[in-house]
This record gives structure tokens, sequence and C-alpha cells, in this order.
């Protein structure tokens, strides 16, 4: 066998890992592995803008698909710009391998040009982060990186100095099978005993879901249907529970809307499956609280648990059905259903009337017609701020959309680096960056990466020349708007100027086909749609404390904004309410 460089066989184990880019910027201390990639056919490298793009692209890869990502920055600035998109993809629970690489390794602790300490600096965003020193060391910190990142769902690096990198490998090195997939975990039988005795005694149960549902959506809708129990979920648990669920009761949370709120409050026993939701003012806390998690570290950190189940929710639903009695009432059920269908009937005439007329566009027109327009398959990236309500109230799952954001970590210009790594997973599904203007225009240089690449990444631009969410946050402290306003360019001028395809609407009925005509073009294209900035939108169930201290992300918004064709879905599951 040929000898190879550490940095050769830093690749090679990426390769077996199952990855298939590297995301990152060029620079002198990452050369030797930038250089291995090149001669290495079975995987890519992605050249980026900004390293922080790198790890947003990576992690959206990660989330997509559940498997391996992996970006790189070279020594100090540049692996210091990886930070932000590494503490997202970790607080979404996306696998993802860092290559950090450092300064000749003679010179670590001088105070050297650039230098700074990797190994130390990714240590709360990750669940490993270590130095090789040492040729020596590879290839099993690489290894174990790999399986921690896996095995734990989240963030690993290894930060690598590039004079080790371009050393040889030692000729004999323990390698060893690789952990690419994570195995399920079942509760233990007095768990699932003792929640089956709380159930059967419970007169009401409502299921409150997260994106711990992932998978469990044919068992979720089984039990329920067992227990006669309203569904609510969480923004990250609507892309796997909406969808075709007669016992929707909507969105709880300052984006939330209908009845899930009602539901969690009104129940006997309130079942959290696979939510670490954290708004704990948005939760009972004067009813009994069960909690289902795989991570035992979210299990009671933001409620009092009356009872904690250690394992993924499809596992313990199989186990746990056939120790619950079926129940016969659907009083409490029926009756969240009406609430929620009422509450729904009750918000959308604010949109359904004039809205074609409207100047500036009411965003939630956006949203809807980008909702009807979109593919079935879609993947949408969503910027935080008010591109978030905009998602959770108007883009309708159905089982083969994904909706990823940063909804963990809430930062901006999260959107368009995400599409990127959502497009190169597959170049022949739609990809729509719902991006605001502050969030687009943060991270603007890399909608060059689209024209570089020809990905055909559709970016629907809401662009009302503010920080729209911002401006929330303040009117909710009593506080003057300040600091929040933008002096836009055209951003279809700049599109086109860019090498892509352009094009700016700011009247209504030039929306649908300026949609149509973005989604019919080959290549990268950008919608930039002039919006209304004091469009806003209000949760169901608002209190001063629910807000305060957080200035609450979505606060006491100022209109109580509709819900898309979530209305139809809630008339059609009344319409299935019997008649008594």
């Amino acid at each position: 066998m040929a000898k190879q460089t550490v940095a050769e066989q830093f690749v090679d184990i990426l390769v077996r890992a199952g990855v298939q880019r590297l995301y990152g910027v060029v620079g002198d201390s990452l050369n030797p592995v930038v250089d291995a990639i090149r001669r290495n056919s079975a995987i890519d490298w992605i050249q980026v803008r900004h390293e922080e793009v790198a790890a947003f692209a990576a992690g959206a890869e990660a989330q997509l698909t559940g498997s391996l990502a992996a970006c790189a920055g070279s020594c100090g600035p540049g692996n210091l710009h990886l930070i932000n998109g590494l503490y997202d993809a970790h607080r979404s629970m996306a696998p993802v391998l860092a290559l950090a690489s450092h300064i000749p390794s003679s010179e670590i602790g001088t105070s050297f040009f650039q230098e700074t300490h990797p190994d130390r600096l990714f240590a709360e965003c990750s669940h490993y982060s270590e130095l090789i020193s040492s040729t020596r060391q590879m290839p099993r910190v690489l290894q174990t990186a790999i399986q921690h990142a896996i095995g734990r769902s989240g963030v690993a690096v290894v930060a690598l100095p590039g004079d080790i990198a371009a050393e040889q490998a030692p000729e004999r090195t323990i390698e060893h099978a690789l952990v690419t997939a994570r195995p399920s975990v079942r509760p233990g039988d007095a768990e699932t005993d003792k929640l089956a005795r709380m159930i059967n005694e419970a007169g009401k149960v409502t299921l409150f879901c997260g994106s711990g549902t992932a998978g469990a959506h044919a068992e979720v809708m089984e039990f329920a249907e067992r227990v006669k129990a309203p569904v609510g979920h969480a923004l990250r648990g609507k892309e796997w529970i909406q969808y075709d669920n007669p016992f929707d009761v909507g969105m709880s949370g300052l984006l939330g809307y209908g009845a899930a709120y009602e539901a969690t409050h009104e129940c006997d026993l309130l079942i959290l499956l696979g939510t670490d939701f954290p708004y704990e003012a948005f939760l009972p806390d004067d009813v009994t609280i069960v909690q289902v998690d795989v991570r035992p570290e979210h299990l009671g950190r933001r409620s009092t648990l009356d009872l904690a189940v250690w394992g993924d929710v499809r596992e313990t639903l199989r186990g746990l059905m056939p120790k619950v009695q079926p129940k016969t009432d659907r009083r409490f059920l029926d009756r969240m259903l009406k609430k929620h269908a009422d509450a729904l009937e009750g918000v959308v005439k604010a949109y359904t009337r004039k809205v074609e007329k409207h100047l500036p566009i009411h965003p939630e027109y956006v949203a809807s017609v980008l909702d009807e327009e979109a593919a079935a398959d879609a993947v949408f990236t969503v910027d935080t701020g008010m591109c978030n309500v905009w998602a959770a109230r108007y883009l309708t799952p159905n089982g083969r959309r994904r909706v990823i954001g940063s909804f963990s970590h809430g930062s901006m210009a999260n959107a368009l680096p995400q599409a990127i790594g959502a497009q190169f997973l597959d170049r022949g599904r739609q990809v729509v960056s719902m991006s605001g203007d502050g969030g687009f225009s943060m991270l603007m240089g890399d909608f060059l990466t689209l024209v570089q690449y020809d990905l055909p990444v559709k970016v629907v631009l809401f662009n009302n020349s503010s920080l729209g969410m911002v401006e929330l946050e303040m009117l909710v402290s009593g506080l003057p708007s300040y600091g929040t306003g933008y002096r836009n360019p055209d951003f279809a001028a700049i599109a086109r100027a860019a090498g892509a395809h352009g094009i700016r609407v700011e009247k209504p009925k030039q929306l649908r086909g300026a949609l149509r005509e973005a989604f019919k073009h080959k290549g990268p294209a950008l919608v930039d749609i002039v919006t209304d900035p004091n469009a806003l939108s209000i949760p169901p169930k608002i209190s001063a404390e629910m807000v305060s201290g957080f200035a609450l992300s979505a606060g006491k918004m100022v209109l109580d904004g509709g819900v898309g064709r979530m209305l139809q879905m809630a008339r059609s599951n009344l319409r299935n309410v019997p008649r008594i």
C-alpha cells in the first residue's frame, strides 16, 4: 500500500464515513487537506465565500439526511468563522464534523500570527473538540470525533496543524469500523407500565409533539386515536406531525395558532413527545406531565415532570400501545377540534379580504401563494425572524416537504447558507430560501456561490426594509424602534448583475407569475418582493410573562395573522367529528 500523508488519510476516513462534500474556504494551513480532496474522486471541495456559510450548509445537509456532513476552516480567523453555523448544527442535533486547521505545531502557545486555540474555542458547541499534535494520533482522533458526531447527534471538531497534515502518516495505524447510524432506544418495561397506568387513569390526554416524532407519524396517529387525544406541535414538529392528522389542534408558543394552548392546559395528562420546547410560559403548571425523549438531558429541563421516559418516540409508543386501554369518550378531543377550527376561522379573514390590492404587499399573502406554487417535495429553508412566523403559519406539510431553519439557535442569515447545503444534496429537488432582507444582506456574498456552482436555489426575499422581529421586541418592551430600518437596493438587479435570474415584485398581481417564472428557471433565481413592514402577527394566547425577559421573539404582534390552508385542514377534521 502506498504511503499516505495525514491529510490523505484524513480525507479517506471522511469518505469511508459517507462524507461526499467538504464546505469551506481555502487557506495555507488547510492546503494539504484541500489538495488531498482534489486528488480524491469520491469527495468534493465546495468553495464558499464565508466559513459561516460552510458550517450552515453542512448542518443543513446533515439535518436532511441524518448522516455525517463536514466543513472546514483555515487557521485562526478562518475556522473561527465556522462557530455560528456550528452552534446552530449542534443545537439542531445535526451530525457535523468540522476541521479546524491550525498554525504550525511548533508555534502553538507563542502568540503566533493568526493563533487561536480551536480545541478550546469550539468546546461549547460540540460533543468533542480535540487537537491532533502528532501523526500517531491519526486516525484514532478523527474516528472518535466521527463517532461522537453521529452517535450523539451533534458537532465534533478536529484541530489539525497544517504541518502535521502534510507529514506522512505512520505505516501501521489502528483503524476500526466506523459508526454511521444511531440505534433505536426502547424504554424499560417499568417506565412503559407506569405510563400506561397514568394514561388509563386519565380522562383527558393531550399529545404535544416536537422533532423527535420524525419517523413516528403512524405511531402517533394510532396512539392518538386509541386515547382520543388532541395533537399539538412545536415549530420543529410541524413538518413531521401536522400532515394527515385528524387530531391536529395547531401549534403552541409565540408563533402559535389554533387550540394547542388550550389543549395542553385543559387536559388531565400532557404527554410531551420528542420535544425540547423552550418556552415554559406556554406550558401548564397544574396538570400531570410526562416527557418522552431519546436525549436524557432533555428530560425535565423545561417543566416539572411526573414521569420521565428515556426512549425513541416510535419505540416507546410501539411498546406502550398494547398496554393502554382504548378510550371511547371523544368529548375533549371534539371540543378542542372545534376550538381549533373556530380560532382559525376568526383569524384568516384579515388576509383573505382584498389582499390582491393591498400595497405594500402583505407578507402573509406572499407566504400563502408560495405555499400553493412550491413543489410538493420542496425543501424550504427559513430565515429567523418574521419569516419563521410566515413559514409556521402558511407552509403546508405533507410528509414530503422539509422545512429547516435556525429554530433552536435563532441565528440571522441562516436560510441562504442552508439552501446551499440542501441543493448540493439533490440538484433535482426544489429548494426555496425564505429570506428576510436583513438576513439575506448579512451573508449576501454567498449568493455568488449559487452562481458559481449553478445551484438552482430559489431565493424568495421578503423585503420590508426593516428588522421586523427586532422592532416587535422593542414594541413589546415599550420602546420606540431604533436602528432597525434599512435602505435597501434593488436586490433583483443585484442578482442579475451577479449572473442569476432576478425579478422584483411591487404589486400583488405580479406575485404568482413571478414565482412561477422563478421556479421554471433552470438556475439560481431571486424574487425580490416589497412587503408591508407593518404586517405582524399575534399568538393565540399571550401575557406579559410570556414576553418579558426574551422580549420574546414573536412578542405581542399587531395583527392576529392568517393561517393559510391550515384552516381547510381544520374544517376537514371538524367534519369527521361524530354528530350526537
